[in-house]
């Protein structure tokens, strides 16, 4: 199993913290670090000193990073044109030396669209104007060097495109869809997706959708073997009962709730709960960062929680 290191800056941090994280996130040996793509705060917070560029972060994190792999968990594809978003991604794979991964979605948090003018259509237009986000940002990718990538799309039209810049990556960068639809998310991740991933569900909604993805696999004559699964959950550990408590304190949350829904407790606890998502089938976990401050968290994972995954 891998572990990922993944944020949520718009609950407030500057570039400096996201640093300070995916430089940890890279020294004490995580796979890679991730980050949310939304423009305001959720819940009880400040968000100050207010959102961050998911992409514009990335970019800054490709040239302050070695190792670590960078990725958004997920990009709203109401926040940009298709065009411009496979532009900017492979330009940040060249910055990193092919390190980045797109996750994408649909969107879904329509007050942030409100807060900053970004248009919310309703779901099902939202989700006829992912598919052909899809298609184009692969098409683009995927055109040979020296060819060039026309489509005449509902909501998106090329002509004669060059499709420059390519990525590092080849074909292009994985791609990350997920979410709990029954029906046109599995089918456009058997189509488009490298992994599918399930944040904040419960493990027998994991097991459900997995199913789902698989046979939309199969029906279009793709082996299921070939998509990577993983789950998102909080992250709370401590070495000890009141350490775990300290720590669910500093981000609002209670010890027993996070168990129950989250990663949490010793590090005895947190590698029970990876042990069942392994079994279900999860070969990638993110674990969500919520305090950006308290690196000690993240060395605490790296020397009791780390060592332990690598053969589930």
């Amino acid at each position: 199993m891998d572990l990922r290191i993944f944020t949520e800056p718009q609950q407030g941090a500057t570039y400096s913290q996201l640093l300070a994280v995916a430089r940890a996130t890279e020294d004490l040996g995580f796979d890679a670090f991730f980050r949310s793509d939304h423009y305001l705060k959720m819940g009880g917070v400040s968000g100050l000193p207010g959102p961050t560029d998911a992409w514009l972060t990335l970019a800054a994190l490709a040239r302050d990073t070695e190792r670590v792999r960078l990725g958004t968990l997920v990009t709203a594809m109401t926040f940009r044109l298709p065009g411009p978003l496979a532009i900017s991604v492979a330009q940040v794979d060249e910055m990193s030396g092919g390190r980045v991964e797109l996750g994408l979605g649909t969107g879904w948090y329509e007050d942030e669209h409100r807060a900053y003018g970004i248009p919310f259509p309703p779901l099902g237009e939202r989700f006829d104007r992912f598919e052909e986000q899809l298609a184009a940002i692969t098409g683009l990718w995927d055109t040979p060097e020296g060819g060039t990538f026309s489509m005449d799309g509902r909501f998106y039209a090329f002509t004669d495109s060059p499709a420059l810049p390519k990525p590092v990556q080849s074909p292009h960068p994985p791609i990350i869809i997920g979410g709990g639809g029954p029906r046109r998310t599995p089918a456009l991740a058997a189509r488009y997706a490298d992994e599918f991933n399930l944040p904040f569900a419960p493990l027998d909604g994991f097991v459900q959708q997995k199913g789902r993805v698989e046979e939309a696999c199969r029906s279009i004559d793709r082996d299921p073997a070939s998509m990577r699964f993983s789950a998102a959950l909080v992250v709370c550990c401590g070495a000890d009962e009141r350490e775990v408590s300290h720590r669910a304190g500093r981000i609002g949350r209670e010890p027993d709730e996070l168990r129950a829904n989250g990663a949490a407790g010793t590090p005895d606890e947190v590698l029970a709960t990876l042990r069942r998502w392994a079994d279900a089938g999860a070969s990638r976990i993110y674990l969500q960062v919520l305090d950006l401050d308290d690196l000690d968290h993240l060395s605490l994972l790296a020397e009791r929680v780390l060592p332990e995954v690598a053969d589930l």
